[in-house]
């Protein structure tokens, strides 16, 4: 059964954190070590984890572009979806599963911040569910448009954050922390 917080039941989210996404992306030790971290605390509170991986052209099923970063503790009692489209909500199982669970705030980390992260968040919004973003638990790489206009992924991230942070949904809360401040 998963934790709950005043009242809200939790599930720690992670999405596509796979080799072939995150081997070039900003900062990606040390978001490795932070979802670490949410792992950890998440087992210590029994609160379910849910992995998502990306399936595509590019991240061809079972390859090693496809597999999970190794230095993520994964485990047998974790759940697992497959997604083909940026939204870890769309042609998936993930809301069946979330509401089987009874959760009703999603704790979401992964990679990469402007498209599957970005997408989750507002899918998971859209559907009524409570949001916590892990602020230093997700990246991205930078956007090269060429003629030297680049948006760094660190400002990529950085937008993300302050967005989720004031965008407003009824009768729901979103919010950010660090990996160090959360608490289940």
């Amino acid at each position: 059964m998963s934790k709950e917080q005043n009242g809200k039941r939790m599930a720690l989210l992670i999405v596509d954190v796979q080799n072939g996404v995150i081997q070039s992306a900003y900062n990606k030790d040390q978001v490795v070590e932070n979802i670490n971290i949410m792992i950890s605390k998440a087992r210590a509170s029994k609160v379910p984890i849910i992995w998502v991986q990306h399936t595509d052209n590019e991240l061809i099923k079972n390859t090693q572009e496809w597999k999970i970063d190794p230095r993520l503790e994964q485990s047998s009692d974790d759940y697992y979806i497959e997604k083909g489209f940026n939204s870890s909500f769309e042609k998936t199982n993930l809301d069946e599963l979330i509401k089987q669970l009874g959760v009703n705030k999603i704790v979401l980390m992964g990679a990469a911040s402007n498209w599957c992260i970005r997408a989750t968040a507002y899918a998971s919004l859209e559907r009524g569910y409570d949001l916590c973003l892990i602020s230093d638990a997700h990246t991205t790489k930078s956007l090269e448009f060429g003629e030297g206009v680049v948006i760094e992924a660190k400002d990529i991230i950085l937008e993300l954050n302050t967005t989720i942070q004031w965008v407003e949904y009824p009768d729901r809360t979103n919010e950010t922390k660090k990996a160090d401040e959360f608490e289940f």
